[in-house]
Order: structure tokens, then C-alpha cells, then sequence
């Protein structure tokens, strides 16, 4: 079974929208744009390191990155089992199994980010990673040291991360050495997060959080806060307030996974920081990570686990062909073009008709096979339309 993972703070880089600009998804930069007030594209193709580094913007561009990738993922019929996310991606995670809307979800986004780093800044403090170090004696080192520092994420079999105060990092971080560890490094972050120091940024979060209505995921949602999967929409505002201020459980939410028949991890967001640490935490499972267009060929190949040869390429020529699945932008009425393009080749963009006033466009250039949905048909949202042939060198 399929998993998608959500990165969080921290996975964001410069100019990471930029092989999605042409993209169909990258509509839904526009929309979150008209909802936050603000030209998020500017986020996502032109901020630079230090702009993005700032909490309030880090996380509305790495949510949106990961938004449009699922739409495009979404556009092509891939779908996932369940969905976890790390921190700011359990937001992501929500947004995509359907428990909480889009527009919701950026203004929640927007709020927490701005809240965090108000906290921050009122209350310095700092996270460091702990590499080598088995839980429970990282746990010890934090225990101590007379100081703030404690444990903020279980991320994989020797990767803890810690946070609190400058001075308490400085010596939770010799103490884990003394332990065994192989290395303690800060992190390049402006708060200790998912610690006690963000309990005034829980407290403002938590109204935002209590004005949205959460709905039942479509399939089960992994928890930060106790590495479960939910799907009842009711528990989640509890457990977004306390993810604040408590360790993110994520090698916990890996091993359940892979307990629950999940063996295939794709991470939805830019780099792949999640994909390395299912890789460390769960040594036979397949993984993949998608931040391009490109990404998502090769996630399709490892679906469908073959290539079909072209039979008709020349001598030395390889040419390789991968199946997609154009799908309905919304539920409604499908109406084709008109034209017959069965067998007819087409660019990105092209038109195949409308549900309702929608249109109705291919992500993919390729070779029409034939079409799923026939004129007057009503289809639901993520309905497959179109069967395409893609055609690579």
C-alpha cells in the first residue's frame, strides 16, 4: 500500500516552484494567494535563503509546494492509503485526505507560522540534532542537564533532534557526546519548537484552530502527537494544539506504518528528508521522493514495476512508455471537445472538454489511448477521464 509523507519547515529552498510554474497545479499558488494576501509566487520562485528561513514564510512555501504537488499527483490518478506528516506537513496531510479544506488550511497555515515566529522571537531559543544516540539516552542527556532542552523529534534509529534555550543545547549536546553520540549539530531554525517554549504560540493557534470545522479524512491520518492513525475529523483540533508543544513522533508513525501493511513511501513536498529516514527506519520498504514533474514518471514506473519497449524504435534507440490517467478537476457533467483524438498526439494544456464550466486539460503531453468518461456522464472529483501514453527517450 501507498503512503504519502509531508515534509515540514526546513525542506523549503530557493526557487523550488520553479518546474511547477507551467503546471496546471500551479493554479492553487494563485488561490492561496488571494486568500493569505499575499503574491506567494514570489515565495516560491524568487525569495532567497534568508527570506525563507523566516518561520511565517517557510511554512506557507513548503505547504503550498506540497499542495501542488498532490493536485498534480491527484491529476494523474495516483492515491495514496493513508497520509502522514511531519510537523507543519501533518497541515498538508489533513489538507489532502480531505479533512480539512484548502482555504482553511492556508489560513491556519499563515496563522501558525506567523505564531511561531512571534514566539520565537520573544523567547529565544534553538534545535539541535543528535546523531548516533539510541532515544532513551538522548532522553537522559536532556534529563541532565539543569536547563530548558528536551526532546522534539524522534525522526529515525539514531537521528533525534532536540530544542530549548542557547545554553541548554550547548549542554545536552556535550552530555550526548559523552553518551556515545557520533554528533550534536544546531540547526539553522529560529525557535525551539515542538517544546514548552511555544505554549503562547499554542494558545493563539488553538483559536484559529477552534473557528474551522475538520472533516472525516478520507483514509487515516498518522498523528504527531501519539503516532496514530485518525479518522474521525473531531479529534484533530485537540491534537494539532498539542503537536506545538510536543515531540514529533515520526520513527513512531514509520514503524506503524510499516506494521499496518504500508510499504511504499512517497514524499510529497520539496527534497527528501523524509525519504531518507524511511529508508533508515524501515530497511525493505520502497521509497520515493517528488518535488518535480520528472518525479512523478518515475513514481508511475514504480507503480505500474515495468517499461514497455516500443516495438517499432530503431536499433539503439530506447524509447520507454508510461500509462497516465487525466482525471476530473471537480465533480459535475462531462463533456467532451467534439473532436475524436483517440490516437492523436498532444501538448501540455490541451483541452479534452469541460465538467460543468471547468475545462478539463491534460498535465502531460502524450498519445490519447481512448477516454474513460463519455459526454453527458456525471463523474466525481479525481475521476479518470483520459488514458495518455507517454512516449520518453
Amino acid at each position: 500500500m501507498i503512503v504519502f509523507t509531508y515534509p515540514g519547515q526546513g525542506s523549503q529552498k530557493k526557487g523550488m516552484g520553479q518546474e511547477w510554474v507551467n503546471h496546471p497545479s500551479w493554479e492553487l499558488v494563485q488561490d492561496a494567494s488571494i486568500i493569505s494576501g499575499r503574491d506567494l509566487s514570489l515565495l516560491l520562485l524568487e525569495a532567497d535563503d534568508a527570506e525563507l528561513k523566516e518561520t511565517k514564510n517557510a511554512q506557507l512555501a513548503t505547504f503550498l509546494t506540497s499542495m501542488v504537488i498532490f493536485d498534480a499527483l491527484q491529476r494523474v490518478g495516483v492515491e495514496a492509503a493513508a497520509h502522514a506528516g511531519h510537523s507543519l506537513g501533518e497541515y498538508s496531510a489533513l489538507t489532502a485526505s480531505g479533512a480539512l479544506g484548502f482555504e482553511d488550511a492556508v489560513t491556519l497555515v499563515t496563522e501558525r507560522g506567523e505564531a511561531m515566529q512571534v514566539c520565537a522571537e520573544s523567547h529565544a531559543g534553538t534545535m539541535a540534532a543528535v546523531l548516533g544516540l539510541d532515544d532513551e539516552l538522548v532522553e537522559s542527556a536532556c534529563h541532565r542537564v539543569d536547563d530548558d532542552v528536551w526532546v522534539a523529534n524522534y525522526n529515525a534509529p539514531g537521528q533525534v533532534v532536540i530544542a530549548g534555550s542557547h545554553s541548554g543545547i550547548d549542554f545536552a549536546s556535550e552530555v550526548a557526546k559523552e553518551l556515545g553520540a557520533k554528533r550534536a549539530m544546531k540547526l539553522p531554525v529560529s525557535g525551539a519548537f515542538h517544546t514548552p517554549f511555544m505554549e503562547p504560540a499554542r494558545d493563539r493557534l488553538r483559536n484559529a484552530i477552534d473557528s474551522i470545522e475538520f472533516r472525516k479524512p478520507d483514509h487515516p491520518v498518522f498523528a504527531n502527537v501519539d503516532a496514530i492513525g485518525h479518522e474521525n475529523g473531531s479529534e484533530w483540533p485537540a491534537l494539532l494544539s498539542s503537536q506545538l508543544t510536543s515531540p514529533v513522533r515520526w520513527k513512531q508513525i514509520l514503524h506503524q506504518l510499516g506494521g499496518s501493511g504500508f510499504t511504499t513511501f512517497v514524499e510529497v513536498g520539496p527534497g527528501s528528508v523524509l525519504t531518507g529516514m524511511a529508508k533508515r527506519t524501515l530497511k525493505d520498504s520502497s521509497t520515493i521522493s517528488i518535488s518535480s514533474p520528472n518525479d512523478i514518471d518515475k513514481l508511475l514506473e514504480m507503480i505500474s514495476g515495468k517499461q514497455a519497449t516500443i516495438p517499432d524504435a530503431h536499433e539503439g534507440e530506447h524509447l520507454f512508455a508510461t500509462e497516465r490517467l487525466v482525471v476530473s478537476p471537480c465533480a459535475g457533467i462531462f463533456s467532451p471537445t467534439g473532436i475524436d483524438l483517440t490516437g492523436k498526439s498532444i501538448e501540455t494544456g490541451f483541452l479534452l472538454g469541460h465538467v460543468n464550466e471547468t475545462e478539463v486539460r491534460s498535465a502531460f503531453s502524450g498519445e490519447i489511448q481512448g477516454f474513460l468518461a463519455v459526454e453527458g456522464e456525471r463523474v466525481t472529483s479525481s475521476q479518470p477521464i483520459a488514458w495518455l501514453r507517454i512516449l520518453k527517450k
